[in-house]
């Protein structure tokens, strides 16, 4: 039993759960990342290009051949290229959110505290003081 223990408050640990989220919406913002890059942003840069489609990009080292059997071999350097169009603009979110998380920070070092108001054994202690110090 105390091994089941033992795993529960590994599991529950705040770390654990937070790692688990992180990883969930990694994922899920992967995805959007992925759209945006292959919908948004490389139709675009295609047309700039005279319609060239990075992802379709490749050196064919041996021709399929069907009578053979044999699939193409090729590299895909295309897609290379839109991994890295992805990892720069995951990079470059991932930058903005941290900048606002420590200007966010900033303020509120920046900001001052105010002093905490004596509790009500302080007050009294402090009379006590001063009326020993007035005799």
């Amino acid at each position: 039993m105390g091994f089941l223990k033992e795993f529960k408050e590994f599991a529950m640990r705040g770390s654990v759960v937070d790692l688990a989220v992180g990883v969930v919406i990694g994922g899920a913002f992967g995805k959007i990342v992925t759209s945006l890059v292959d919908d948004v942003i490389m139709p675009p840069i295609g047309y700039l290009t005279g319609g060239i489609d990075f992802s379709n990009m490749r050196y064919v080292l041996t021709e399929a051949n069907e009578a053979a059997g044999t699939a193409e071999v090729a590299i895909n350097y295309g897609n290379f290229i839109n991994v890295i169009i992805q990892f720069l603009i995951i990079a470059f979110c991932i930058f903005l959110v941290i900048k606002g998380i420590n200007s966010l920070k900033r303020k509120e070092e920046a900001a001052p505290e105010a002093p905490a108001a004596p509790s009500k054994e302080e007050v009294l202690l402090a009379e006590i003081r001063d009326i020993l110090r007035s005799k």
